[in-house]
């Protein structure tokens, strides 16, 4: 099978995917947006600082973002902090109850009246909400078009600001560096998963392989007789048995 068949255009990929999500949110106007949705709110342009660092040790595992909240030297009270906001957006319902947004902030267990002001929020949005009349137009026809990028949608759309996203999207999408850029992503990636797989299936054959030796050497088989059994050469059945602490005569 021709591995370029796994690969999904560039155009028409949705806000869904990881790369396309942020190659439009490297767009700081792209991020104004979506966050003036997400919070309800104008949410003014900052300029990028260097305290927040993004730690991951493979493209395919997990990033851990770092954050460093400041406060002045002898002011230890929390409320000085600056607002910070954890947001994920899920194409499933995370937590089953048919919300298209979910929102925690810290509260204590044995006085749940008593809540942590430190200004940390957790957002998790769901884009297969189902509460339509609890949450403004905008953030449900957001969060749909998050999940199906299309121009259809964007246009259905009454929001100016999911246009305007759309806008970015299709920049970015009509992209010939970014195409180059999506290309090399994706070839990185396969042949990460094709190592990952071949170490896979060269470890479960010799898990079957020492499986078979064990059997062999149960029944008193010589190395010479186990390597022509196995068809594996005697150099090979030596090492497996040293690794089973077999003393090889």
């Amino acid at each position: 099978m021709n591995k370029r068949q796994k690969l999904i255009p560039l155009n028409k990929l949705n806000l869904t995917d990881r790369f396309l999500f942020e190659e439009v949110m490297e767009d700081p106007l792209a991020q104004q947006e979506a966050l003036g949705i997400i919070l309800g709110r104008d949410v003014p342009l900052l300029t990028q600082n260097e305290a927040e660092k993004e730690l991951r040790i493979s493209p395919e595992a997990r990033s851990v973002r770092l954050d460093i909240s400041l406060l002045e030297p002898g002011i230890p009270d929390y409320s000085q902090l600056n607002e910070s906001y954890l947001i994920m957006i899920t194409p499933f319902d995370l937590f089953g109850c048919g919300k298209y947004r979910y929102t925690f902030r810290a509260v204590c267990e044995e006085e749940p009246g008593c809540i942590l002001e430190d200004g940390a929020t957790r957002i998790f949005l769901n884009t297969r909400g189902a509460n339509d009349d609890k949450v403004p137009q905008e953030l449900a026809e957001f969060l749909h078009y998050v999940e199906h990028t299309t121009d259809e949608a964007a246009e259905h759309a009454g929001s100016e600001r999911i246009r305007r996203i759309h806008d970015r999207v299709r920049k970015v999408r009509n992209s010939e560096e970014v195409g180059v850029k999506y290309m090399q992503a994706w070839e990185e990636k396969y042949y990460e998963k094709e190592e990952a797989r071949h170490e896979g299936v060269k470890e479960g054959r010799k898990e079957a392989l020492t499986d078979l030796l064990k059997k062999k050497l149960e029944k008193g088989k010589s190395v010479e007789e186990i390597a022509e059994a196995l068809e594996e050469s005697e150099e090979t059945i030596r090492g497996l048995m040293k690794e089973l602490g077999v003393q090889v005569i």
